[in-house]
């Protein structure tokens, strides 16, 4: 396994065993709950749907009425679970985190701001980095979890999928976000590239074996800024179009997938999202994630509207210019 994460591999030469990826078009309410039929086994309990409810007027983030319809038809006693932001912003602290969820519409149900109330400590099992994560500590309050994430790009780590919206977004605002990304008595934002990619990756281990099968991935490829979600206003410009609704029991598998369908854009399409995901070293996301055990590099995509195996190439053929 390639550990240089500026070089993407090839479906063909990778090693790896395959699992089941579902992809959809749909990119609506309906599309989203269509493909959550496919892996919500095990989903139950109390569930904690853990989303990147973004900066105040964010115009690239999953739209709120999606998910509140989503919420409403498939786990109405869900809870949306955030933490505190370790940049300065507009959710570093409760009180202004608070407040931003009403801006950006997310309202309409409880949201559960995890280091509200202090932080917890879970296992890391043969990191290379970390023995434990620091989280929010109402994280050990659900049973089961839904990753819904916004596929988009990330200043840091050159995208921002499932990866990304656990490993830095159930670690809590201060200990554990500060362990990702900065080494002591250095720049806030000293650690990057690789090591970078393998904090994040490592935190993101701590909650998969968390919840273990209890835990189930759907990434919206939509709206794909280079920048994430916590650049609010500021992201940059939307030039990539958009794809459709990707799902998994295998979290691995389901970013890979999403990055796999990039590079399989034309390259007019996809320049400017290859470009920040290789410049920040990104891929080694996904060779990490492998290496952890976490998952698989390779899957059979699923197409839930014809219900046939569909190639990357099908998946992305004709689609249409972004617009807002």
């Amino acid at each position: 396994m390639n550990k240089d994460g500026n070089k993407y591999i090839p479906y063909e030469e990778r090693n790896s065993k395959e699992s089941i990826v579902y992809f959809t078009k749909d990119l609506s309410p309906e599309g989203l709950k269509k493909i959550y039929e496919k892996v919500n086994d095990n989903i139950d309990g109390k569930i904690a749907i853990k989303l990147h409810t973004g900066e105040k007027n964010g115009p690239n983030i999953i739209p709120s009425s999606w998910v509140k319809e989503f919420i409403s038809d498939k786990c109405p006693t869900a809870t949306i679970v955030e933490t505190n932001t370790y940049y300065d912003g507009d959710r570093e602290t409760t009180e202004m985190h608070r407040e931003t969820l009403k801006v950006n519409g997310w309202d309409f149900c409880k949201v559960d701001i995890l280091d509200e109330d202090g932080t917890i400590d879970l296992p890391v099992e043969n990191g290379k980095w970390f023995n434990h994560m620091t989280m929010g500590k109402n994280i050990t309050n659900y049973d089961s979890m839904i990753a819904l994430t916004h596929f988009k790009g990330h200043a840091m780590g050159g995208f921002g999928g499932g990866n990304k919206n656990l490993g830095i977004g159930c670690a809590d605002g201060k200990i554990g976000k500060a362990m990702i990304h900065t080494y002591p008595e250095k720049d806030q934002w000293s650690i990057s590239e690789e090591e970078f990619m393998e904090r994040m990756t490592e935190s993101t281990k701590a909650t998969l074996d968390y919840f273990k099968d209890k835990i189930t991935f759907i990434n919206v490829m939509r709206n794909m800024s280079v920048s994430c979600d916590c650049e609010g206003i500021h992201a940059a410009p939307v030039v990539t179009p958009n794809v459709g609704i990707l799902a998994s029991k295998d979290l691995c598998a389901l970013d890979t997938a999403c990055v796999d369908l990039v590079y399989a854009m034309k390259k007019e399409e996809n320049h400017d999202l290859v470009e920040r995901i290789e410049s920040r070293h990104g891929l080694r996301q996904l060779s990490y994630m492998h290496e952890l055990n976490m998952g698989n590099t390779k899957y059979k995509l699923i197409d839930i509207d014809t219900n046939k195996e569909i190639t990357r190439e099908e998946a992305v053929k004709d689609l249409k210019p972004f617009q807002k």
